[in-house]
């Protein structure tokens, strides 16, 4: 009965301390902040490494603990893959929520968290972008990825996904490589999706047009028809390219990617 008294006063204590350690800190931080103007240079970048340091720890946890909060209950990492997939992905922008949330007046090559790039040649630009929350039953992934288009002076719009290490680890010309996507328009248009393998000093490219007759969609790269070189094999990537994105809201609810070796005839 004594040891488990004094293990709950114990807990007590330790958490008190918790408390107050914090409110100590978020006052010192507040205090920094409001007389950032007036603090000698020297002390003013002691700060911004420090906060630096904090706000990757802090950025980290958040990452963590939203993506655990606030997934559908079926989980985030349900993803629907072929019979003898040997690989299969969700990249973070639909996984896990990403910071900043959302980009406005978006530059050619924005990146948008670790994964995902923005390409345009847009001189007039009126493109945001922001990662959206998914609440449908239906959604396997926690997020989603919101493009508003409005006006629009540019010849292209694209979104570039780095694949990771495992999409091409072991990767042959046997392979075929799927992608799933889920997609709301607020008006049709036409949207390719281009497979990139970068392969010693070439690059190979493979081109599918996304079926637009419905919501979910799904394309196939057939390495066998590429000129893939199995043995220099470095990094691969994907291009999702948007045909006259003006004056539209596009909204990707998932992209999946996943890996399986073709079927021998």
């Amino acid at each position: 009965m004594n040891r488990t008294f004094h293990a709950l006063m114990a807990l007590f204590y330790d958490r008190l301390f918790d408390r107050l350690l914090f409110r100590r800190s978020l006052v010192q931080w507040r205090r920094a902040a409001v007389l950032g103007e007036k603090t000698d240079l020297g002390t003013l970048r002691r700060q911004r490494g420090q906060a630096r340091q904090l706000r990757r720890e802090i950025d980290q946890l958040l990452y963590v603990a939203e993506g655990r909060l606030l997934s559908p209950e079926i989980g985030q990492n349900a993803i629907r893959k072929p019979l003898h997939a040997d690989w299969a992905w969700r990249p973070e922008l639909w996984s896990g929520p990403i910071t900043p949330p959302g980009i406005a007046a978006v530059e050619n090559r924005e990146t948008f968290g670790s994964q995902a790039t923005v390409f345009h040649d847009c001189e007039q630009n009126e493109l945001t972008i922001r990662q959206v929350r998914n609440c449908r039953e239906s959604d396997l992934s926690p997020f989603g990825f919101r493009m508003d288009v409005f006006r629009f002076d540019g010849s292209f719009l694209s979104l570039v996904i780095d694949l990771p290490h495992e999409a091409t680890q072991g990767l042959k010309l046997r392979h075929v490589i799927r992608m799933d996507v889920t997609v709301e328009l607020e008006k049709p248009l036409e949207i390719f999706a281009r497979l990139n393998i970068k392969h010693g000093p070439n690059s190979e490219q493979l081109v599918r047009e996304l079926p637009m007759d419905k919501n979910e969609m799904t394309v196939e790269f057939d390495l066998a028809y590429s000129k893939m070189n199995e043995k220099r094999v470095e990094r691969a990537w994907v291009d999702l390219i948007f045909e006259g994105p003006e004056m539209n809201q596009i909204i990707l609810r998932d992209v999946t990617f996943s890996r399986r070796p073709r079927a021998e005839l």
